[in-house]
């Protein structure tokens, strides 16, 4: 109760911030407040996957905590995983300010930052720094600069094993120029390969998943899901950010360039969600990501085919409440309905076909 007034009353202030500057000011209070209650899971909605126990299937997408700095504090909220990042070898600094848009009346943001953090050795040292609790995924991907891309995505794995729950690679930004390219199969199966061989070189070998792009046609994503399987990988998150603009959005920064998120990609990403379940046959853990802002599209991501559920724009728009209001959603449709992995899937055809 007391997350949820703070968030009540901290929310119209941050939302009167610029986009960027709000950001900043939430990591502020999230590291500095303290003695934040601690929100517990509500019961049935423990998940096994990836050989980790989750207590819930809600997760915090990459992009709000790029620099490992609050994930104790987002897991004490009530996200039953975090995921850390986008990371990248050394520091940088991203693209140019202004770089992140809010659009309030469409539910969405549009965000260009490149890439902007610490770099591994700094997060890499947070981590090691906090307590062993709670399942912290790490997202990392290239410099913008680097001469080597799959070399610094390799790199990852080696520097995050020992602190990691599981590996995200990013290679579906629309904000480094080129790094969609290596979706494309030989340069994604010649990425893939380097980074499981390291992943089998780390100890321990953690789980690894593959971040997409909503925006991949159906053979690149046959040929994603094809070469993942091969290839021993773990997982999918689907999706990242998209650069289409949908014709119904309304807010007045629609037309900024970089990577759109909210509501206008729930409808494209769930879909991708779906026709990813039905080619990969149960070989790979999905986690939906992309326009989750209550229970219900928490729900129909499950019934896609996610195991898992990520989510970042809703929070900016509900604040802290929504992840209880989620998780309860969630415990009355498994009341009601049956287990959780009973639900995943149920409606992937639907979905596939265009008709969720």
């Amino acid at each position: 109760m007391l997350t949820k007034a703070m968030g009540a009353l901290a929310m119209p202030l941050l939302l009167r911030l610029p986009p960027e500057a709000a950001h900043r000011a939430t990591i502020a209070g999230l590291k500095y407040a303290p003695g934040l209650p601690k929100t517990a899971s509500p019961p049935g909605l423990a998940v096994a996957a990836l050989g980790l126990d989750f207590p819930n299937p809600i997760g915090m997408a990459a992009g709000f905590d790029k620099n490992a700095e609050v994930a104790g504090a987002l897991l004490g909220l009530g996200f039953g995983f975090v995921e850390v990042g986008t990371l990248t070898p050394r520091p940088q600094s991203g693209n140019p300010r202004p770089r992140l848009f809010r659009l309030p009346r469409d539910g969405a943001l549009i965000n260009r930052m490149g890439f902007n953090n610490h770099g591994y050795d700094a997060a890499r040292a947070r981590l090691a720094a906090r307590p062993a609790q709670g399942i912290v995924g790490v997202n990392f991907g290239p410099n913008r600069d680097a001469a080597d891309r799959v070399a610094d995505i390799a790199l990852g794995v080696k520097t995050f094993a020992p602190v990691a729950g599981y590996f995200a690679v990013n290679v579906s930004s629309p904000n480094t120029p080129g790094l969609r390219d290596l979706q494309q199969r030989a340069a994604f199966d010649a990425l893939v390969a380097r980074v499981a061989e390291a992943r089998q070189q780390a100890a321990p070998a953690r789980p690894l998943l593959v971040k997409i792009a909503p925006d991949l046609d159906l053979r690149g994503l046959d040929d994603v899901v094809e070469v993942c399987a091969r290839r021993g990988v773990d997982g999918l998150i689907v999706a990242n950010t998209t650069v289409a603009r949908p014709a119904s959005l309304a807010g007045r920064d629609q037309g900024e360039a970089g990577g759109l998120s909210g509501r206008p990609l729930f409808e494209s990403s769930t879909r991708m969600l779906a026709r990813a379940y039905l080619r990969c046959g149960g070989a790979l853990t999905l986690i939906g990501c992309g326009g989750v802002e209550d229970a219900a599209t928490a729900l129909a991501k499950i019934e896609a085919g996610a195991t898992l559920v990520q989510l970042y724009t809703g929070l900016v728009y509900r604040g802290p409440a929504l992840i209880g209001e989620i998780l309860d959603g969630l415990a009355a449709a498994v009341a009601e309905r049956g287990p959780l992995a009973a639900l995943a899937g149920a409606r992937a055809r639907e979905w596939a076909a265009g008709d969720g």
